[in-house]
C-alpha cells in the first residue's frame, strides 16, 4: 500500500456546547476568555461554513454529530483523541483535560468500524493513569510518508509515550521544545504544518540551537520546502494548517481566514506554486478554543468497506 501525506476524508464534530474550557486553559496561551453569551450559536455558524467550503472542494467529509445535551467545549478539535492510518491502525490518546477524554465516543469508533476496515486499535489512554499525555495529531505532526514524528514536548506531549507511538507505528521521532508567552507551546501542531513538498514552520519558536538544526536537517533530507512564518503569524493560527485532497486528486491547504490574513504575498506565492488554499473564518472558534482549522480536522486514511450486493 502507498503512504501518502493527504487524505481525501475528512471526519468533523458538529458541536452542541461549545465554550471556554477553563481545565484547557492552564497551558493553552491560544485561548481567550470572552463574554460572549453567544459563542455556541456563533461556533456552529463557524463550523456549518467550513464544513460547506471543504464540502464545494469536493473533499470527503463526516459530520459527527455531538450529543443534544454535551457539555463538551472541545468537542470540535477531534483530532486530538484518535487518529487513523494507513495500515488500518486506529490510536486512541490520553488527554490532558480530564473533561476532554469524554471526547472520545464508542459512537464515532463504531461508525468508522462500520464504513473503514480497521486492523488494529492502539490505545494509549492508560498513560492517563500516569498523568503522562500525548493528545494525537495535536502533539504529533506527522510526516508519514518519510515516517517522522514531529513533536514539541510540554505538558500535553510526554517523551515516553511518543517513544511507545513511533515503536508501534514506526516512526521516528523529532522532538523539541518551543515557547510562546514564556509557556512550553501546547501543540506541536500551532507552530508546524507538513505537506508532501512543503513545511510552514515557526522557527522563532524554538530556542534550543541543537534542537532546532535536528529539525531543519530532517526537512531538508525530506526535500521539504521551508516556509518560515513569525511568532505573531503563529499568534494567528498560521501554524494550524492541513494538507488535504479531494475526490479527484487536488490538493489543496486548509486554514482559517484569520491564518490566511496573516500570510505575506510571499508565503501565499509559496503556498500557492504546490496547493490551492481553502480558507474560511473561524475567529469564534479560534478566540475561546485556542485551536483552529486543523484541530477540527480528523484525516482519515483508512479503507473503505465494500458495499455489501444484495
Amino acid at each position: 500500500m502507498t503512504t501518502t501525506q493527504s487524505t481525501n476524508t475528512l471526519l468533523l464534530v458538529r458541536p452542541t456546547n461549545f465554550g471556554f474550557n477553563a481545565q484547557t486553559a492552564v497551558n493553552n496561551s491560544f485561548q481567550t476568555k470572552t463574554d460572549n453569551s453567544d459563542l455556541q450559536k456563533q461556533a456552529l455558524k463557524e463550523f456549518d461554513k467550513l464544513a460547506e467550503t471543504l464540502d464545494a472542494a469536493k473533499v470527503n467529509l463526516i459530520i459527527a454529530e455531538d450529543e443534544p445535551l454535551s457539555q463538551l467545549p472541545d468537542s470540535v478539535f477531534p483530532n486530538n483523541w484518535f487518529s487513523t492510518h494507513i495500515d488500518g491502525s486506529f490510536c486512541l490518546y490520553p488527554m490532558f483535560a480530564e473533561n476532554r477524554r469524554l471526547e472520545r465516543k464508542n459512537s464515532i469508533i463504531e461508525m468508522l468500524k462500520n464504513n473503514f476496515e480497521i486492523n488494529n486499535i492502539i490505545d494509549f489512554t492508560h498513560y492517563e493513569n500516569q498523568n503522562k499525555f500525548l493528545e494525537g495529531t495535536g502533539s504529533i505532526v506527522l510526516d508519514r510518508v518519510n515516517r517522522i514524528a514531529y513533536a514539541c514536548l510540554s505538558p500535553r506531549t510526554t517523551e515516553d509515550i511518543l517513544d511507545d507511538f513511533c515503536a508501534k507505528l514506526q516512526f521516528k521521532k523529532c522532538c523539541f521544545h518551543a515557547i510562546f508567552d514564556e509557556k512550553e507551546i501546547y501543540h506541536t501542531n500551532v507552530m508546524l504544518s507538513i505537506a508532501d513538498k512543503y513545511v510552514i514552520v515557526c522557527t522563532k519558536s524554538i530556542a534550543n540551537s541543537n534542537e532546532l538544526r535536528n529539525i531543519i536537517e530532517n526537512l531538508f533530507a525530506t526535500n521539504k520546502e521551508i516556509i518560515e512564518i513569525s511568532i505573531e503569524q503563529m499568534q494567528h493560527f498560521a501554524g494550524n494548517m492541513l494538507q488535504i485532497s479531494n475526490n479527484n486528486g487536488e490538493q489543496f491547504l486548509a486554514m482559517s481566514s484569520q491564518a490566511y490574513d496573516s500570510l505575506n504575498a510571499e508565503q501565499i506565492k509559496k503556498i500557492e506554486r504546490y496547493n490551492n488554499i481553502l480558507h474560511s473564518d473561524i475567529k469564534t472558534i479560534e478566540t475561546a478554543g485556542g485551536g483552529s482549522v486543523r484541530c477540527m480536522l480528523a484525516e482519515i486514511f483508512l479503507k473503505r468497506k465494500q458495499a455489501k450486493i444484495i
